[in-house]
């Protein structure tokens, strides 16, 4: 599979759906792990423990996700591509990112939000193939990006971001909402998946750019 979503000439001639979100799930499983491998090399982890902060944000809210849909077996079970993208991503990130490195923030905050795009967009279509209404399609979206995040976090000792006023979980609503807008209106598929990450991803990095932040609610007397 990893094979045929790899073929630009597949891709492009037929747009097979299958291989196209096979490789929307390979984007994002990489992101993940430069950004789990990014923060835990910021933090003086060692090559094992960059590895695993790396496994856990790449494929934690996925995991999560099908557990509660009752989706088994688990797709890094049954598929090794999973671990072995991981892994090797991991391991060149290990080797030529260096910790120290002043750009360390902007790394995060990009690949964290390619994984955004890609894993909200493959967290509702599976939840959506499972026959969920659209409401908990939209929050199994949700769970497939954040939670993996939150671990990550957690585990190097930082406040989890999506419990910062960031504008992070807004993007991923808006997207899923953009997703079944268009779904309802009968637009293709592969259309509707790329405007989705796409709007995910835009949202998030303008949010980035021009500092967008929820305020806090606070009564004042």
């Amino acid at each position: 599979m990893l094979a045929i979503a790899l073929n630009p000439a597949t891709l492009i001639t037929t747009f097979d759906p299958g291989s196209l979100i096979y490789l929307f799930d390979m984007i994002g499983i990489v992101a993940c792990s430069i950004s789990g491998t990014i923060l835990a090399k910021h933090k003086k982890f060692d090559v094992f423990g960059c590895l695993l902060v790396s496994i856990v944000t790449a494929i934690g809210g996925g995991t999560v996700r099908d557990v509660i849909l009752n989706r088994h077996p688990l797709f890094w079970m049954v598929d090794m591509s999973y671990l072995m993208v991981i892994t090797i991503s991991s391991l060149v990130m290990q080797i030529f990112f260096h910790p120290n490195s002043k750009r360390v923030n902007k790394f995060l905050r990009l690949s964290d939000t390619i994984g955004l795009s890609a894993f909200t967009l493959i967290g509702i279509k599976v939840a959506d193939s499972m026959g969920t209404n659209v409401p908990v399609a939209l929050l199994l979206g949700v769970i497939t990006i954040i939670v993996g995040g939150i671990i990550r976090d957690m585990i190097c000792n930082e406040i989890p971001l999506v419990l910062q006023q960031e504008i992070y979980i807004t993007a991923a609503l808006t997207g899923g909402i953009l997703y079944f807008a268009l779904h309802n209106l009968g637009v293709r598929d592969w259309v509707t998946d790329i405007a989705t990450m796409s709007t995910i991803f835009t949202l998030r990095m303008l949010a980035i750019r021009y500092d967008w932040q929820f305020p806090t609610l606070e009564w004042k007397y």
